[in-house]
């Protein structure tokens, strides 16, 4: 797998409450416990955004900065902002739902319409004997709470960052986005080693190919059903701006969703192992990729990227090195901590490690928030 820096995933929402409108700080945690804020300059902040792009036999994503090509929807963003800063009622979202660390915990949507979750609606529905899947261990309303105090319970180190940035991500309203797969990973694929601009650009063209036109002569835009883009010919998507390479993984993507291969039934209940194995078998799509798929669509919760140079960064910076001096040494690819050393790191805070690498990122002043924070 091609290694990279923390990407930004277009179509994240970014929300600031009035408190993070100010120039960011970052707690850094010390060896000795102590923290210490500081201030990040501009210019130093853009470079810990900086993405190296994978070389293009890889099948690893790049991800753009501009909306639509990430993994959450406009809707979700507006949704969140709006609950934020109260412009106008909402409703609040379900506290109850069964969720579970090692399940997906975002509701997926079938291009049919239905909606899939890997829980039922209840927690008392949600039996072994019921379900015939391991017990849930919390629910939306506690699933952020719970994983929280494991950590700090883990490391008390992390105390004041997790104060100091809440996870959005994981809360019960991050928990109530419904996903739809299909549409997350074509964006995902559209998105790779391009511009945002250049991004959002080809996905309007890609949905225009599928345009439907009301008995008015007026074309609406949609995202179109596996079936469709699957029987969709090359030549004619890539008059939408793909590539060869991207035309044709986009369409055997749209073949696995169609025959039933792939759908947001699988991809709810699959094992961590199951869904790895299913996703890295589609021609355009990495290990890290899935990986951030995971985490930031899917909301499954025990997802550790070692490939990530923004994770590398932070657990360095965790344990008390220095990291800028650990970039100006090299060091091949796990230049900022060995891979080994982040595994055994991380081991300690499952199942929630997906959890606590959003706070890797934090420690060292990645820009989640357009990672899903």
């Amino acid at each position: 797998m091609s290694l990279r820096r923390s990407a930004r995933l277009g179509s994240i929402p970014t929300i600031k409450t009035p408190l993070q409108t100010a120039a960011p700080k970052v707690t850094r945690v010390q060896s000795n416990g102590i923290t210490k804020p500081r201030k990040v300059s501009t210019a130093k902040k853009a470079a810990s955004n900086a993405t190296e792009e994978p070389p293009a036999n890889t099948g690893a994503s790049y991800w753009s900065p501009e909306p639509p090509t990430g993994f959450m929807s406009n809707s979700f963003d507006k949704q969140l902002t709006d609950s934020l800063t109260n412009n106008r009622p909402h409703t609040p979202p379900p506290l109850d739902r069964p969720v579970d660390p090692h399940q997906t915990n975002a509701t997926l949507l079938t291009p049919h319409g239905s909606s899939v979750t890997a829980y039922p609606a209840k927690t008392e529905d949600a039996s072994p004997s019921k379900t015939g899947m391991p017990g849930p261990l919390a629910t939306t309303g506690t699933l952020l709470e719970k994983a929280t105090a494991h950590l700090i319970a883990t490391d008390p180190r992390l105390k004041p960052v997790i104060e100091q940035h809440p996870c959005q991500l994981f809360s019960p309203a991050g928990l109530a986005e419904q996903i739809d797969p299909f549409n997350s990973l074509v964006s995902s694929i559209i998105g790779q080693q391009v511009s945002g601009a250049a991004a959002k650009s080809i996905r309007n063209k890609f949905l225009a190919l599928f345009n439907i036109t009301d008995p008015a002569g007026v074309a609406h835009s949609r995202f179109p059903l596996p079936e469709e883009v699957a029987k969709c010919d090359i030549p004619t998507l890539r008059t939408a701006g793909l590539s060869q390479r991207k035309a044709e993984y986009i369409q055997g993507l749209a073949e696995k969703f169609a025959n039933g291969e792939l759908s947001a039934q699988m991809l709810a209940r699959a094992s961590d192992e199951e869904l790895l194995e299913k996703l890295i078998a589609v021609r355009g799509l990495g290990k890290w990729s899935v990986e951030m798929f995971a985490t930031f669509a899917l909301k499954r919760i025990d997802v550790f990227s070692t490939g990530d140079l923004g994770v590398q960064r932070g657990c360095a910076a965790f344990v008390g090195r220095d990291v800028s001096k650990l970039k100006a040494k090299g060091g091949g690819k796990f230049k900022y901590m060995a891979e080994k050393d982040m595994l055994e790191l991380a081991a300690k805070f499952a199942p929630y490690r997906s959890l606590f690498m959003w706070y890797m990122w934090r420690i060292e002043n990645v820009d989640v928030a357009v990672l899903g924070g």
